[in-house]
């Protein structure tokens, strides 16, 4: 997470209409209002690899992929964030202009300056989706894919991918290569 981008205490519908406004991202948590960090190319590209990889697979499906443009919306904790990668497969969400609620999948891509957020405050936050079944985070740098997969006993377990293994993610029956996610990186 950025720093705080402005003072004071910001409702959801505010933040929303100031948000509209502005030309760089915020996310919004419990009232207060963060700067994105900027992305670097590998984050990007990491981003680009995997939507269009996700957007292929779910052609002609109720599901449906996003990059990085839409809030998520955490109505139990009051948040709103843009993760790098959103699977849904609701109905409502395929006709919100900006704001999803109900994902299948999440997918952030790690940085030195988001890493702890979106493993801490940021999981424990989308935890509370209740339509949530996958959240995977990718290190460009080192790099690796490890996904967080709520089991039968909703539990969340953790699934780590090398480059010798194929990538999957079971929630919407999704496999690639490692070769796939960092083509051209």
């Amino acid at each position: 997470m950025g720093n705080a981008a402005i003072s004071g205490h910001f409702t959801h519908e505010d933040f929303l209409v100031w948000e509209a406004t502005q030309k760089d991202k915020h996310e919004f948590v419990r009232g207060e209002v963060f700067a994105m960090v900027g992305a670097r190319r590998v984050h990007v590209g990491v981003t680009r690899n995997l939507t269009t990889l996700l957007t292929l697979h779910l052609k002609g499906s109720p599901c449906r992929a996003y990059a990085s443009d839409m809030l998520v919306r955490v109505e139990a904790v009051d948040s709103d964030f843009y993760p790098d990668v959103v699977v849904t497969c609701d109905e409502a969400d395929k006709v919100a202009e900006r704001v999803l609620t109900s994902p299948t999948l999440l997918v952030e891509v790690l940085s030195e300056a988001t890493e702890a957020f979106d493993r801490g405050g940021k999981f424990e936050a989308y935890r509370h989706i209740t339509t949530l079944r996958e959240y995977v985070l990718i290190d460009p740098q080192r790099p690796s894919v490890e996904c967080f997969r709520l089991n039968a006993n909703q539990r969340w377990e953790l699934h780590s991918f090398t480059a010798q293994s194929t990538i999957v993610f079971s929630s919407i029956e999704f496999t690639t290569s490692w070769a796939d996610v960092f083509a051209d990186l």
